[in-house]
Formats: structure tokens, sequence, C-alpha cells
């Protein structure tokens, strides 16, 4: 389960967020700028976010994983 303020990446939306949340064995993310939640399978996260495929529209990949 990842922690709290985790940054992930959500292969099911195909959608980078912060860790707000975990209940119930659901993870609760958020867009690293802020905007809506929505709720993720901790099956389908992985702490790092692959560079190819990603949806162009959706926010770009936190500077700190380049690190």
């Amino acid at each position: 389960m990842p922690e709290l303020h985790e940054t992930v990446y959500d292969s099911r939306t195909k959608r980078i967020g912060e860790v707000m949340d975990t209940e119930w064995g659901i993870v609760q993310l958020r867009p690293p700028r802020g905007g809506r939640e929505w709720d993720a399978d901790p099956r389908d996260l992985s702490p790092e976010a692959p560079h190819e495929g990603l949806d162009p529209h959706l926010p770009a990949v936190p500077e700190e994983w380049g690190r």
C-alpha cells in the first residue's frame, strides 16, 4: 500500500496522482497540481511513471522523478 502523499502512477487510468487517503483497501488519489480525487486499486499503482504512452493533455511527470 503506498504511503500518504506519495506520488504514484495509476495504470488503469494512465494518470499520475498523490495519495490522499487509504481506506478499505482503496487508495484515493488527487492530481499533483490539485483537482478532483479518484479511487484506485493499489494493485494498479506503481511508484514510477512510464514516459511513453501518456496522454499529452495530462499533467507532466513531476520533476522530482527526474532526479
